[in-house]
């Protein structure tokens, strides 16, 4: 069977994929008729302010670490944990939210064992890396970045090999007990030193000009703005196979497997490409993690880990790019800031999941297109609330 072309002109005419995506009533250019709500994907902003945008964001980003000592706006820094600390530790859930998003918000293939790739990453680096390996390797931060991302690669492609013929529920369990084979591998094996784990982890590269180093661990900052880096190049990527034939593709996929393949759409190579990517992405976000602990072992790489970033996807709008980074920084700052704030003596930490499952259930009731959700998934889930006969 010959595969579509997604690059087929648009409108009637058109024979690609998106074609019906991109007609009036779905687009959302549509003007409100009776018993239609007018939806609009973008912000109504001049041509210039939305090219602005992008620079602003990135601006008010890099500014973050100093946000602290702004007097009104030091309010949202942390006070249990070191605010640069956690920044970063936003950076790498964004980072693992962007990887997620590509399996499951432009793919629709659910993913419960993302964590599996997030470890991968980071015990290639110890392997190559910690003195405690028995390779013995010592190789750099640097040089252990494109194995750990090749190395996640192929294990996301072992992984999307044997459930190509899977979906939904049975897809999740598969995924799901990949990444328990992964911890519990790591919990047992002496070479991968379970729970003892590994120690000594190389930083990334840098020194100032009196020779102290730019990455160590009496300031997150820099740490924080290497993540913010690697979040903008991901998003270039990500951006990019989104609107390529990959992105057409992965959306036909996620809307009718069958009928995308009928039309000849190559869902197995498809399939097997988001698996990749989006587990590069996360071995990815594990080099970074490795690099700034300086230390990891088996309980690092918990299930949970996995719910907390899926959980981040779904609440910000799975496939849309600024709604994974907006869930993905949500599920990572909350439970920083409430750390150390006390309410009648008890630390409101420990309520932490009570506050996420409060939040995704009023998020999934007012406004289950996610906070700033897919153009297409929003009039997908605006025409089938109009379609609901009101008794």
């Amino acid at each position: 069977m010959t595969e579509i072309d997604s690059t087929a002109p648009d409108g009637p005419e058109g024979t690609g994929p998106d074609t019906a995506a991109d007609s009036p009533q779905r687009n959302g250019t549509a003007p409100a008729g009776p018993g239609r709500r007018a939806f609009r994907g973008r912000l109504p902003l001049p041509p210039w302010a939305r090219k602005a945008a992008v620079p602003a964001a990135v601006l008010i980003a890099a500014l973050l670490p100093y946000a602290g000592d702004v007097p009104v706006i030091g309010v949202v820094a942390t006070t249990g944990i070191d605010w640069p600390s956690a920044l970063f530790n936003m950076s790498y859930f964004v980072l693992l939210a962007l990887g997620l998003n590509v399996v499951v918000g432009f793919a629709g293939l659910l993913d419960l064992g993302y964590v599996g790739f997030f470890a991968v990453g980071a015990y290639t680096m110890a392997l190559l890396a910690s003195p405690d390996s028995q390779l013995h390797a010592h190789w750099p931060w640097l040089l252990c970045v494109p194995a750990a991302i090749a190395m996640a690669m192929i294990s996301g492609v072992i992984l999307g090999w044997p459930t190509l013929r899977l979906r939904g529920d049975y897809l999740a369990i598969v995924t799901l007990g990949f990444a328990e084979i992964i911890r519990l591998t790591a919990t047992g094996s002496s070479f991968l030193r379970g729970e003892r784990g590994f120690t000594d982890l190389p930083h990334p590269p840098g020194s100032y000009a009196d020779g102290s180093p730019v990455f160590s661990v009496t300031d997150a900052t820099p740490y924080y703005w290497l993540g913010l880096a690697v979040i903008l190049v991901v998003i270039v990527v990500v951006r990019n196979l989104e609107r390529s034939r990959v992105g057409r593709s992965w959306l036909a996929i996620r809307e009718d497997e069958e009928a995308a393949e009928i039309m000849g759409v190559r869902t197995i190579k498809y399939k097997l490409w988001a698996f990749a990517i989006g587990a590069a992405i996360g071995g990815l976000g594990g080099v970074m993690f490795a690099g700034e602990q300086g230390f990891l072992n088996s309980q690092t790489f918990l299930l949970l880990f996995s719910i907390l970033v899926l959980a981040g996807v779904v609440m910000g709008g799975a496939g849309s790019i600024p709604g994974a980074i907006l869930g993905g920084a949500l599920i990572s700052y909350i439970p920083d800031r409430l750390r150390g704030v006390e309410v009648a003596g008890t630390d409101i930490f420990e309520y932490r999941f009570m506050f996420f499952g409060i939040m995704i259930i009023l998020i999934m009731i007012f406004r289950p297109q996610g906070l700033i959700p897919n153009r297409r998934r929003a009039m997908e889930l605006s025409d089938r609330a109009e379609e609901v006969p009101v008794v």
